[in-house]
């Protein structure tokens, strides 16, 4: 079992809202936008200006034009986390990252983070694009805890806008931008219990999700929802049998759930399915956009601290590979 400290998120400060989109002469407007995904806002590390003159019809310049790197943002959400777990960054031995869009090839993008918040330790890359996040507890909690150091920070640093193509109203109106963080430990008890993570894959739909090196993001909509859909519900499903057999007293309406924020829509049927009642359903999606591995997390994060997070959560992500994960927080 695992012990979560502390989460802490960053968005940058430049914001895509649907009239922006709309100006591009895309063939969307609001309407349009709000029927079919459900997001009205989002972050990015690009100057509207680039974009707007541009469309990013090279990602190469994309990166150059960023106002921030992956290891700066990722950065910005660990010193949350590190604040508000009342450590420093000597205490973390170990650095976990993973994202749909890193920086370099090589090194591993939590060098980087490391790097820049000055973490002496071991810091690799374990990555399922949109699923990270749980896919990296899942290795954590299967680890034996005598081989952990007793703070791990795990990051999720998301600029994917960077790989937008915004002459493509299909992926533009969904991608923002947001990095996440998260404290772990194998042993020191934290505010939130990791009491069961969930993996799977189904590697025959490796190319239903593509992001090409120097190239832009595509993806077979349709396809990818049903996916989405099936198996947040699927894993919603092993993570409520385990928090009610966990003993007398628990009860779904206990049961909070966060999903990976690909669109709101998508969220909703997964809610619907899996009778999860609007007051236990928590998001961002509509505010923020689909900020890949960094979206779940990220909902947590915001409400840190807050009673709407209630006495246990299932967080359901999904990612390309095509990889489904999940994680069960109990205070």
């Amino acid at each position: 079992m695992l012990h979560l400290h502390a989460l802490g998120h960053f968005h940058p400060g430049n914001v895509i809202d649907n009239a922006f989109l709309e100006a591009l002469g895309i063939d969307t407007n609001e309407a349009w936008i709000m029927e079919r995904v459900g997001i009205r806002s989002r972050h990015t590390v690009l100057p509207l200006e680039y974009i707007r003159s541009t469309h990013n019809r090279d990602p190469r310049a994309a990166i150059e034009a960023a106002t921030m790197s992956n290891a700066q943002t990722g950065a910005m959400a660990g010193r949350m986390a590190l604040e508000r777990a009342g450590l420093k960054a000597s205490d973390i031995g170990m650095v976990l990252a993973g994202s749909c869009s890193p920086d370099e090839c090589i090194p591993a993008e939590a060098n980087r983070v490391a790097a820049e918040l000055e973490i002496d330790g071991p810091a690799l890359d374990i990555s399922s694009a949109c699923s990270s996040f749980a896919t990296q507890l899942y290795f954590l909690e299967a680890m034996r805890p005598e081989k952990l150091p007793d703070f791990v920070m795990l990051v999720n640093p998301e600029n994917s806008t960077r790989v937008v193509d915004y002459s493509d109203r299909s992926a533009c109106v969904l991608w923002g931008d947001c990095s996440s963080a998260a404290i772990v430990s194998p042993r020191i008890p934290g505010p939130w219990k990791i009491t069961q993570t969930y993996l799977q894959g189904d590697p025959s739909g490796a190319d239903k999700v593509k992001v090409p090196r120097f190239g832009h993001f595509t993806q077979q909509g349709a396809e990818v929802q049903k996916f989405g859909v099936k198996r947040g519900c699927e894993t919603f499903e092993v993570l409520r049998e385990k928090w009610l057999a966990g003993g007398e007293g628990r009860s779904v309406d206990k049961l909070n759930f966060i999903g990976h924020q690909a669109n709101l829509r998508m969220l909703e049927a997964v809610a619907r399915r899996s009778e999860v009642t609007p007051e236990r359903h928590l998001f961002n999606v509509d505010r923020r956009g689909n900020v890949g591995a960094s979206g779940a997390p990220s909902v947590f994060s915001e409400n840190w601290g807050s009673e709407r997070l209630g006495d246990a959560i299932a967080m359901c992500v999904v990612g390309s590979g095509l990889t489904w994960a999940g994680a069960l927080f109990e205070r």
